[in-house]
């Protein structure tokens, strides 16, 4: 497997993640923390069939301690064989700018057993994340892996210097839901981070890749750029397991070429009252009706009355003709269909294998 990895570091890194989690296959795959949409089943699913599943904190955390509690009885009754003494073998995602740090802390520091990661992103300043790193170590102990998500060369090593995270996940623009409005492709973003890292003297973070990838053809390519793993968003909502409608599941089934029928915008977020979030943030979602009304002029009122009508159609209101937003990444026409979520971790780990069986034939 070391000829498929970037550099020798990337792979010395997977078996860090490896100790991190030893319950995780090689390569890891991580479901993302999707507000609202990854709660115990999705994560709890992700983790046992081999990956590290995380919980979607967001921004309110008034159910965080309720979340948390029921993912340690689920897993207390049946546990995942591997998982290190006093951990839990989820994480949990957080938006700094919404989030309140002191309720964090509390519940994790509460808490019999601590996440086995915490991945925090768009900060309203830097040091709200050395805050969040600070406090979150300080609370499991150190128990607790730090995850940062940044979508810039300069962000990686800024959070490099300042936090000294465990794992910096490297999001590129082809993601589904939030993240920079101006961002590349891992395709460039990935290997500049890796490579400004190493020269800095910070080679010794892993990375994992985001943004764009579905499938086992993604983490290899994603390996080669110089992940250690790969973070996937858009292909979970394709799981029975992620709370959201059948309407908004059936239609990121039914899009194709993610590359031209979706696109990053606000739109979404003002329509669904949403708002709060930085300026340099927008969101991938598939287009529809309400985007294509916005591009002709209509104006914010009354787009907003005819998404509220919208949501009284029920699972309706979704697909390229409705109204309802669908978060979705580009590769999102890749995706064919509806699998339980720790199907899709073992299909995504044998097509990479087999990704990997079929370059070493060829060499």
């Amino acid at each position: 497997m070391l000829g498929l990895f970037n550099s020798k570091a990337a792979w010395q890194h997977s078996y860090t993640l490896r100790a991190h989690y030893p319950w995780a296959a090689s390569p890891l795959i991580a479901s993302a923390p999707m507000r609202l949409i990854s709660t115990t089943p999705l994560a709890i699913a992700v983790s046992r069939a081999g990956g590290l599943g995380f919980l979607g904190g967001g921004t309110d955390l008034s159910n965080f301690s309720l979340l948390l509690n029921e993912a340690t009885a689920t897993l207390q009754s049946f546990p995942i064989p591997n998982t290190p003494p006093g951990i839990l073998p989820i994480g949990v995602g957080f938006i700094c700018w919404g989030a309140d740090l002191s309720t964090a802390i509390s519940v994790i520091e509460l808490a019999p057993l601590k996440p086995a990661a915490v991945w925090i992103f768009a900060p309203r300043e830097p040091k709200d994340l050395i805050a969040w790193t600070e406090g979150v170590r300080k609370a499991s102990n150190g128990k607790t892996k730090i995850w940062i998500q940044i979508g810039t060369v300069a962000m990686a090593l800024d959070v490099a210097k300042s936090c000294r995270p465990d794992v910096l996940v490297i999001q590129g623009s082809d993601a589904g839901g939030h993240g920079l409005a101006q961002s590349s492709s891992i395709i460039t973003l990935l290997p500049e981070c890796a490579d400004t890292l190493t020269t800095e003297g910070f080679e010794d973070i892993p990375l994992i890749a985001t943004g764009g990838i579905v499938d086992g053809r993604g983490v290899a390519a994603a390996l080669t750029l110089g992940a250690s793993g790969v973070c996937m968003g858009t292909r979970f909502l394709a799981s029975p397991e992620a709370v959201i409608s059948d309407g908004y599941r059936n239609a990121v089934v039914e899009a194709k070429d993610g590359g031209v029928t979706t696109a990053r915008t606000t739109v979404y977020d003002q329509l669904r009252g949403t708002v709060g979030w930085p300026e340099t943030y927008n969101g991938r979602g598939v287009l529809n009706e309400s985007f294509r009304d916005h591009e002709r002029g209509m104006s914010e009122v009354e787009n907003k009355k005819l998404y509220e009508n919208a949501m009284k159609l029920g699972d309706q209101g979704w697909g390229e003709n409705g109204r309802m937003t669908t978060y979705a990444g580009t590769g999102v026409g890749l995706i064919h269909k509806v699998m339980p979520a720790g199907e899709i971790v073992k299909e995504v780990l044998w097509d990479f294998r087999k990704s990997l069986l079929k370059t070493e034939g060829e060499l």
